[in-house]
């Protein structure tokens, strides 16, 4: 098994998730975050004066695959996520030792 963190734009989220759910993901953890990159910010225009926004918001998806779909994964989320524009985010892989559900104490794959 594997953790999948994507750090996205929030307008990708709608076909990153669908595209997912039609591989048969069926969990993701989303939350939204702030950060910078090569990006670096950019500048807004508020009642006529100028702000560096330094921190742009985006969302970070958490999944947790098999390893037989991490790279079908991948695909999907680097292909829906795409945007062309530099900001489109990024993908970090981690190994996972395991995973419990609470509800069952089911453990690993059966857990997922």
């Amino acid at each position: 098994m594997k953790k999948i963190e994507a750090i996205i734009k929030p307008s990708k989220l709608d076909e990153v998730k669908d595209a997912l759910s039609g591989i048969g993901i069926q969990g993701m953890t989303v939350s939204e975050v702030k950060g910078f990159g090569r990006q670096k910010g950019h500048v807004e225009i508020y009642r006529g004066k100028e702000y560096v926004v330094r921190f742009l918001p985006k969302l970070k998806i958490e999944l947790i695959v098999p390893d037989d779909v991490v790279e079908t994964t991948i695909d999907i989320i680097r292909s829906k996520a795409r945007t062309g524009n530099i900001g489109d985010g990024e993908i970090f892989i981690y190994p996972l030792d395991g995973a419990v559900r609470i509800r069952t104490g089911e453990r690993d794959e059966a857990a997922i």
